[in-house]
């Protein structure tokens, strides 16, 4: 028995950490996918087809007697809203996001999630909030730890570096007569937060829809389906409907859709685990890996690309222990509410 356990706790740990080096080198492929000129609408409709396909058998053998007898018009509703948030919006906003900044960002910032969940659950009276509580002062604490390293990562980034002495190697005698910020990369950082914040609205909405749909996987393969619905439909109307540049300029290598296609089944691979591995041992374990996949594409971004610059070093450290303290917030939380048998649970326990 003990073994089995062992092995078990092996299987979660090890694959949490696959799942990180996962997510990491999917923003690096996205990102060298878009240097190409690959559309982010190609790579959003593409990815989230091959996620169907990958969940879609899954959910069907695992998860078919928890769906729901009838889908309800106020259920529909919501999946159609989630997949619009969460998979068009989010993904077209992230893209962006990193197509402006890098992939260290893209990997990085997604660390703010838990704390604007619980703000967002917490204005919407899904979270209680008790200033005398410990917990709720440490949760509030490490959100705006969150913030705060966001907002630094951002200003790193943002800083242009002088012309002189990045071309010449001579110093520039009015360091401040250029531009001290790269605009491209501020209007970046906006696009990564506002993905973070619409995922972690969707996710609020998704803990509500779960209740009348406890199925996962079936819920991620229908939203992916219904987002390329969403994304087609969007990019025929942005775009003449006789005028498919926007596809056929993006669709002309087999390589490029097949590292397409690799992204998405790998995506739809590490939902699945995560998802038993969430049925193993709770959000909260699973949550403490997400750091994981920032430090690798940082770590890659140094050796093969460019040095990370000090003042992002530190807004990712701020924002990694922001995470831990509402993760570790959220943890205690949710044993005193079992141990006192509350009938009310907190949002992201």
């Amino acid at each position: 028995m003990e073994n089995n356990k062992l092995v078990e706790d092996i299987a979660v740990i090890g694959g949490l950490v696959a799942v990180q080096f996962v997510y990491a080198g999917n923003n690096v492929v996205l990102s060298y996918l878009m240097s190409l000129g690959f559309h982010p609408a190609s790579l959003i409709i593409i990815t989230s087809f091959a996620t169907f396909v990958v969940l879609s058998p899954l959910a069907f053998f695992i998860e078919r007697v928890k769906w729901p007898q009838r889908f309800s018009l106020k259920l529909f509703f919501q999946l159609v809203l989630i997949s619009l948030g969460g998979v068009t919006v989010f993904q077209s906003l992230l893209l962006k996001g990193i197509r402006l900044t890098s992939p260290e960002m893209g990997t990085a910032m997604p660390n703010l999630a838990p704390g604007l969940i619980f703000v967002i659950a917490w204005a919407c009276r899904l979270e209680n909030i008790t200033i005398s509580c410990l917990y709720s002062r440490v949760k509030i604490g490490g959100t705006l730890l969150c913030v705060i390293g966001a907002v630094t990562m951002s200003i790193s980034q943002s800083a242009a570096n002088p012309p002189f002495e990045e071309d010449t190697g001579i110093s520039s005698p009015f360091p401040f007569s250029t531009s001290e910020f790269d605009k491209e990369k501020i209007v970046g950082c906006i696009y990564l937060m506002a993905a973070v914040f619409v995922l972690s609205s969707m996710v609020v909405l998704q803990a509500t829809t779960l209740s009348a749909f406890p199925a996962p996987l079936s819920f991620c393969a229908i939203t992916s389906l219904i987002g390329v619905v969403i994304t087609v439909a969007g990019e025929l109307i942005k775009v003449h409907p006789f005028d498919e540049k926007w596809l056929v300029l993006n669709i002309r290598s087999r390589d490029l859709i097949g590292c397409s296609l690799l992204a998405g089944l790998i995506s739809g691979a590490s939902v699945s685990f995560n998802a038993w591995a969430m049925n193993k041992r709770g959000p909260v374990l699973v949550s403490m890996f997400s750091p994981i996949s920032a430090v690798i594409t940082v770590t890659y971004s140094a050796i093969f690309r460019h040095p990370v610059k000090f003042g992002s070093i530190i807004g990712m450290f701020l924002m990694f222990t922001g995470l831990y303290f509402v993760l570790w917030a959220k943890g205690k939380e949710t044993v005193v509410t079992l141990s006192s048998s509350a009938t009310t649970e907190p949002l992201l326990s």
